[in-house]
């Protein structure tokens, strides 16, 4: 029995129909779900997209409460990856900036305002330690001091300059030694320790690179001091 015009015509519509709703349902599209609810009825709820995660200042996890300055401070990496410091999200020292270098990199702030008063770098292997004693000696009380190592940041202390890092509240320069990792907020007039220190030793048993310990990383907010009466 041969079918006539018309039922062929429907065979033929709906082995295309089924073809097509085969090949989507193996290659997806949203022409696969659109097929499948014609032919089954059934709808599809949209899958939503995963909710991206909130990127507060310098990439913290949460945000800094009001009068606080966010921060964040990565040493160097080995003698290749240098040091970074950001400051409210702004990148105060990095290779991208080019005015990164072997030894203490140094960015001096306002403790009042947090407004970026100089950046400097000072090769701690080659280098002249006056230069950082001529540095540090005439900061102003309230002045903040951030501080990430590149290299090594020790060879060249003495004890005046490791004095002055600890009247800014440093608890780890007295021991800070050669290719030691570091990073340091301190203060001039801090009456306490700085809570935000870290120091990594160098040592051939627990280093990651060759002759060096891992970068250290460092983040948090610090609060901004009232301006000074009188």
């Amino acid at each position: 029995m041969r079918l006539t015009g018309p039922v062929r015509v429907v065979v033929v519509l709906l082995l295309v129909g089924l073809t097509w709703l085969l090949a989507n349902t193996f290659f997806g599209g949203e022409s696969g779900s659109v097929v499948r609810h014609f032919f089954t009825g059934a709808s599809e709820e949209p899958t939503p997209a995963e909710p991206r995660p909130r990127r507060y200042k310098c990439g913290l996890s949460a945000p800094c409460p009001t009068k606080h300055l966010a921060f964040r401070l990565v040493s160097g990496a080995a003698n290749v990856i240098g040091p970074k410091i950001c400051l409210e999200d702004k990148m105060l020292l990095s290779s991208v900036k080019n005015n990164v270098g072997r030894g203490l990199n140094i960015a001096l702030v306002n403790g009042v305002t947090g407004e970026l008063l100089e950046t400097k770098t000072f090769d701690m292997w080659a280098g002249d330690v006056s230069d950082l004693l001529k540095f540090l000696r005439p900061l102003h009380e309230g002045t903040l001091v951030f501080v990430a190592s590149f290299d090594d940041a020790a060879t060249k202390m003495n004890d005046e300059s490791r004095r002055l890092f600890e009247e800014l509240g440093s608890t780890a320069v007295k021991e800070l030694a050669f290719r030691d990792s570091w990073v340091f907020v301190g203060a001039k007039g801090i009456e306490n320790k700085s809570p935000f220190e870290q120091r990594m030793k160098n040592g051939k048993s627990g280093n990651k690179y060759e002759g060096w310990p891992e970068s250290l990383e460092m983040d948090g907010c610090i609060p901004l001091r009232p301006p000074l009466e009188g």
